[in-house]
């Protein structure tokens, strides 16, 4: 990635850190908080979980796709095609669980910061969209 703008690096960086705080939450924290939860928190912590899993993935493919372009691997354009955009946008921006107290602290922490990185991602995308079109 030696290419790759700053911003970008450091995205795919943060994002990399990021999946990986969020496996070892599943495989070593989330199991025991869950066990202690009622079976309705149980069951948002479960969902919110699998929605930091999206917002990562997501992302991260994106990252590679723009990884790919600037390796010369793909044009630009076809980076912006429909298929190697952010999708599953009405999962990934819901919030609707984000002030939940119920839920542990270290999975809220993971909702936001999983949020706010998807978000970047999204204004990323939409400002490369804009340039391309113009």
């Amino acid at each position: 990635m030696n290419h790759q703008p700053v911003f970008l690096r450091r995205t795919y960086d943060e994002a990399l850190d990021l999946m990986i705080e969020a496996r070892n939450y599943a495989a070593y924290v989330e199991h025991k908080e869950r066990c202690r939860a009622d079976g309705m928190a149980g069951l948002r912590m479960s969902c919110e979980s699998l929605r930091v899993t999206s917002r990562l993935t997501q992302v991260m493919a994106w990252l590679m796709v723009q990884r790919a372009v600037e390796e010369g691997e793909i044009e630009a354009e076809q980076a912006l095609a429909e298929d190697k955009r952010l999708s599953a946008c009405d999962v990934c921006l819901d919030e609707t669980f984000a002030e939940d107290e119920s839920l542990p602290g270290g999975l809220r922490s993971l909702m936001d910061r999983s949020f706010r990185l998807y978000t970047r991602v999204a204004r990323l995308e939409e400002q490369m969209m804009r340039r391309t079109l113009n």
